[in-house]
């Protein structure tokens, strides 16, 4: 079975909490202003990988985008087309289009680049149709409705937006269906229940994943220093590069300390096949695990719900948020506000 374009909709109804695959939202690899979309669709002329732009393409592609619902001729003006383009807009803009889910200003694209069509950058293409899907963190079945709503919680921050829990996305959220519902186009004539062959394409290999005690997070801020600053800044929040900035990887404007990339070996696969954005793939596996450790060192927003996690299966090793044994730290750090700084 695979899913069409007429068939859209009737998978998107018998999916209707469907959310994104990221636990991460990882800003270490994007840049943050939303996409100016080309007055008409065109192919791509830039290098890819099947479906998906190539990892070895630099950051001069950061806006393209494969396949880009606001120029794509094929929807039409009926509520799901509308949908789809909305949820478009969420994922690339977050703040812009929902500042109360992504008070820190990160946006989806941060993590899953090219709005999740990208090669080992967390793609998205083809993912909807593996859900629902079992979750070891929360030890039962999600939904992509499920997964989309534990990365605004969690990578976007939005816990850090109130202290409501009523105020917070859940997995019926306008919000959440919108981008459910763009993922799901994304899965276009995609097997059902066939994992695609570039899902978890960015994790570092077993045999080469040190042990925590033998990374060197003084190391890692030496790399960083020699190799990020000119991005990220000596700050961690990102510096403006013409109009685009990167996402901050620290702070209270960055993911929180429930977030995928808030484990070590999550984050050093991002930074192994993203970063350097100007020749994406050229740091080490060790290097970028010694990057990792530096990175998440450093202080963060607290997720207020990590005693929900890993109480049937066994924690991680490098969740060092969880076994630093304070709320909001890693190794070192201390906790920040959630909020954004300038409140």
């Amino acid at each position: 079975m695979t899913i069409n374009h007429e068939g859209l909709r009737a998978f998107t109804k018998h999916t209707k909490t469907i959310a994104t695959f990221v636990v991460i939202g990882a800003a270490a690899a994007h840049c943050s202003k939303p996409p100016n979309p080309p007055a008409a669709a065109s192919a791509p002329r830039i290098t890819m990988t099947g479906p998906l732009i190539a990892s070895s393409v630099t950051m001069v592609a950061a806006w393209e985008f494969p396949k880009n619902p606001l120029t794509d001729t094929s929807l039409d003006k009926s509520k799901l087309s509308d949908e789809i383009r909305r949820g478009f807009k969420l994922f690339t803009n977050t703040p812009g289009e929902a500042p109360q889910l992504a008070p820190g200003g990160m946006s989806c694209t941060n993590c899953h680049l090219n709005g999740g069509q990208r090669e080992r950058s967390l793609p998205l293409v083809g993912v909807s149709a593996m859900f629902p899907e079992y979750n070891n963190r929360s030890a039962r079945l999600f939904s992509l409705g499920d997964r989309i709503t534990d990365c605004f919680l969690r990578s976007e921050n939005a816990t850090g937006s109130t202290e409501k829990p009523e105020e917070l996305p859940t997995p019926t959220s306008k919000e959440v269906l919108a981008i459910d519902a763009y993922i799901t186009w994304l899965a276009k004539g995609t097997a059902v229940g066939k994992n695609p062959t570039w899902r978890g394409q960015n994790a570092i290999a077993q045999a080469k994943l040190l042990p925590l005690d033998k990374l060197d997070a003084k190391k890692g801020e030496a790399i960083y220093a020699e190799r990020c600053t000119s991005c990220h800044g000596a700050d961690g929040q990102g510096v403006l590069i013409g109009d685009k900035k990167a996402g901050p990887l620290w702070g209270p404007n960055s993911w929180n300390d429930g977030a995928g990339a808030a484990r070590v070996y999550t984050l050093a696969g991002m930074i192994r096949y993203t970063m350097p954005y100007l020749d994406p793939g050229n740091i080490s596996d060790e290097d970028a695990q010694h990057v990792a450790a530096f990175i998440d060192s450093q202080p963060r927003p607290a997720y207020p719900f990590k005693d929900r996690d890993y109480k049937v299966n066994k924690m991680p090793v490098d969740a060092v948020y969880y076994t630093a044994g304070a709320r909001g730290q890693g190794p070192g750090a201390r906790a920040v506000s959630g909020k954004r700084a300038s409140d």
